[in-house]
């Protein structure tokens, strides 16, 4: 049963950030306090150094706590923030006298420390690099030499670890869309939701999105690390060592052990192979959603403010008939009279019209000399188109290209394809698109291989059974 957390927190340690008007202080005061930390080697600091940061804060920051406090000078007011901090009702610090020296320290809690970090992490969310994951699981498990001294802790717990946070923050990205498409529904402006539509495009969750989007994260170590995976269980002397180190660390039986190995392991197999493609896949659909909604909101609000001018054009066409109608404007003074002239003043100018082209008359005969050629000169034009004719990716040179390079075999593995230059990845691509033509037929696999900068999906070839 997990532990309940009441127990190890003062009764009152809630209670600064809940009730009265100051709590938004003490919660500044707080991170302030905490902020002092960063460069010492401890959450330990001389009472008197963290009472001057903070009247410092306080006075920089025009704080203003409750009345009996509002003539006190700032030192005196940190002071007492210090005091109401330690007290054993809030609990966030504590304080202590050094036994050689007699000054007195402040000391912050490990739940004051954890309110702290929670607090910032409301406030300004750490960015996540969800491609560093990846990097982390496929690093690891090619690297036997770091975790092959105990394969639990730092191969499949690491592994197992790294995927679940990936899942977390995953699941975090796409709430976080969810709530940026809500908040489109209250905008009413259209330079707000103008300028909100360019935050989202440039946001960060966007980039990230695309980063694992790309072929050189998650589906170019996916293969591997599932490949990876499977190997290292299957070693019966490295799968016995994994449940022993998972028995000590995880303080359980062996039986207990294996079992935990195990659902650690299909856990993280499962989210490579299902659950990573489904949360993709609603983020994307978050994220069209998002632009959907965007531009027809955007749409509503422009169309919304045509209304009045609707209204008015409308009034002035049925004012205009019923002038027309009543012969009114024989009535009505000059003055009036331009008020209802609706009608547009048009001219037609030069560039309106069209001048016809005038043919051009042969005032001259014009004779050409000819010249005979000899056979170098129509040898030498024929070379020359020949060689301006010549495809060397066409569909019967590359039956060649294959023929030779499956060497009398039936099946040829695209490793085995050279890919050292870009001619000869050009020349692979164009005998795969020939390849039903010529009587072979093609397998797509997992994976990619990767040669001087060049990419290609990994893929099998096979001939035919009636040959080609």
């Amino acid at each position: 049963m997990a532990p309940n957390v009441f127990n190890r927190i003062p009764s009152g340690f809630f209670n600064m950030l809940s009730s009265g008007s100051d709590y938004m202080n003490n919660a500044g005061c707080l991170l302030e306090i905490y902020s002092q930390y960063d460069m010492e080697v401890s959450y330990r600091i001389s009472r008197k150094q963290l009472r001057d940061a903070l009247a410092s804060y306080i006075f920089e920051n025009n704080l203003s706590f409750s009345e009996e406090d509002a003539d006190e000078k700032s030192s005196d007011v940190a002071n007492s923030i210090i005091r109401k901090f330690t007290d054993e009702d809030c609990g966030w610090l504590t304080e202590e006298t050094d036994d050689a020296s007699y000054e007195k320290y402040i000391i912050m809690t490990e739940a004051g420390i954890a309110l702290s970090e929670f607090l910032l992490a409301l406030e300004q969310p750490e960015k996540v690099e969800y491609s560093s994951y990846i990097y982390n699981i496929y690093n690891t498990l090619m690297n036997s030499d770091q975790w092959k001294a105990d394969p639990y802790v730092n191969a499949v717990k690491a592994v197992y670890n790294n995927a679940k946070a990936l899942s977390k923050s995953l699941k975090r990205l796409s709430t976080f869309i969810r709530k940026k498409i809500e908040e489109l529904t209250r905008e009413t402006s259209l330079e707000n939701l103008t300028d909100h539509l360019l935050e989202y495009c440039d946001g960060e969750f966007i980039r990230e999105y695309a980063r694992l989007t790309k072929q050189q994260n998650i589906h170019m170590y996916r293969s591997h690390i599932r490949s990876k995976l499977d190997e290292i269980v299957s070693n019966p002397e490295m799968r016995e060592l994994i449940m022993y180190g998972c028995a000590i660390e995880e303080n359980v039986s062996e039986d207990e052990a294996a079992e935990l190995v195990l659902d650690m392991v299909e856990n993280t197999k499962k989210f490579l192979n299902e659950d990573y493609d489904r949360i993709m896949r609603d983020i994307k659909h978050k994220i069209n959603m998002h632009i959907h909604i965007a531009v027809g909101r955007i749409r509503f609000i422009r169309n919304s403010g045509k209304d009045a001018q609707g209204n008015v054009e409308q009034v002035l066409k049925m004012l205009r008939t019923s002038i027309d109608e009543g012969n009114l404007l024989d009535d009505l003074s000059d003055e009036m009279t331009k008020l209802y002239k609706f009608d547009k003043n048009e001219y037609i100018d030069t560039a309106s019209l069209w001048n016809p082209r005038k043919s051009k008359t042969i005032k001259k005969a014009v004779t050409t000399d000819t010249e005979t050629l000899t056979q170098q000169d129509k040898d030498d034009a024929i070379s020359a188109l020949e060689k301006e004719a010549y495809n060397p990716y066409s569909k019967k040179r590359m039956k060649i290209y294959l023929d030779e390079q499956m060497k009398g075999k039936d099946e040829l593995d695209s490793s085995q394809l050279p890919i050292s230059n870009k001619k000869e990845l050009l020349s692979n691509i164009s005998a795969v698109a020939y390849c039903e033509e010529n009587g072979f037929e093609i397998t797509v696999e997992d994976g990619y291989m990767e040669a001087n900068d060049m990419i290609l999906r990994r893929f099998k070839i096979r001939r035919k059974a009636n040959g080609g």
